[in-house]
């Protein structure tokens, strides 16, 4: 069926292409028609070519886990995760939220998140698609491996409210956050601070504090070993006083080449929770990006 469609729609197309008898043929337009081709050709080929030139002039780091790296990036990844609760039930996450990450200009990245698809086996708990991730990443400060080893960003984070009142906050959060990163040769840190505001229900929600550090060693260029310490506080909200650390060791490999500029980069760890308070007792991670 489906090779019949596409022959269909070829035919089709071929026949608009061929002029009807009596008609006069435009023939600017068709000499514009390969122009056109190259002017498309040459526009994808300027905006890969800014994207080498923008990630050339930062450190060539991984990206971790679950600390969002402060470098800009240009791929799409999916994540899944597997939380354990402490009555040994447990819940798979689909999607994380990542999604399509692109860089349209010299110091932006823009993550077009997809709603993370929640599986619960907990008795009460609902399952479906969550809220809408949003991410603006702008690069303050860079220099790659040669000229200093750091890189200093500004995120933007939105969580727009798109699920339905059981599996969503219901209200839009802002999340600013600060990203830092240092190298020293094969080591580097990556760590964030944020805090998540929402825009109504504050007395419920809170405005919580991030922190994220991932500690990074690179063996055999391709293998990267991390420890990430994965800290939410709640000054707030029905939490208020309460805080949630984990502890993430990990390995992810990469940037494996595919196809001209298509990589292929995977990545597993656990989370393990190591304070009194915490929503899940470990969480299993895997992570697949696609960079180009």
């Amino acid at each position: 069926m489906l090779l019949l469609l596409v022959l269909g729609i070829s035919t089709s197309l071929a026949a608009r292409a061929v002029p009807k008898k009596g008609k006069k043929v435009d023939h600017r337009k068709l000499a514009s028609a390969p122009q056109a081709a190259a002017s498309g050709a040459s526009s994808a080929a300027g905006w890969f070519e800014r994207v080498s030139e923008t990630q050339s002039a930062q450190p060539h780091w991984i990206t971790p886990l679950v600390t969002v790296t402060p470098r800009l990036e240009q791929e799409y990844r999916f994540d899944f995760s597997r939380q354990v609760h402490a009555d040994g039930s447990a819940t798979q996450v689909y999607g994380g939220g990542k999604g399509l990450e692109l860089i349209p200009s010299s110091r932006l990245e823009l993550v077009l998140g997809v709603p993370a698809y929640t599986a619960a086996q907990r008795s009460g708990q609902p399952s479906g698609f969550g809220d809408t991730p949003f991410l603006l990443k702008y690069r303050l400060l860079a220099a790659n491996e040669r000229q200093g080893n750091y890189i200093l960003t500004f995120f933007c984070g939105v969580s727009v409210p798109t699920a339905p009142a059981h599996l969503g906050t219901g209200y839009t959060i802002l999340t600013p956050t600060l990203a830092f990163g240092k190298g020293l040769g094969p080591f580097d840190v990556q760590t964030t601070l944020g805090v998540g505001r929402p825009t109504g229900a504050l007395h419920q929600l809170g405005a919580p504090v991030t922190s994220n550090t991932a500690f990074q060693y690179r063996l055999l260029k391709k293998l990267w070993p991390e420890l990430e310490v994965n800290s939410t506080f709640w000054p707030n909200g029905e939490n208020a006083g309460k805080k949630q650390i984990f502890l993430t060791p990990g390995l992810v490999l990469g940037r494996l080449p595919l196809v001209r500029r298509l990589g292929l980069t995977f990545g597993a760890g656990v989370q393990i929770a190591v304070t009194q308070f915490r929503t899940y007792n470990h969480n299993w991670i895997f992570s697949l990006r696609l960079p180009f």
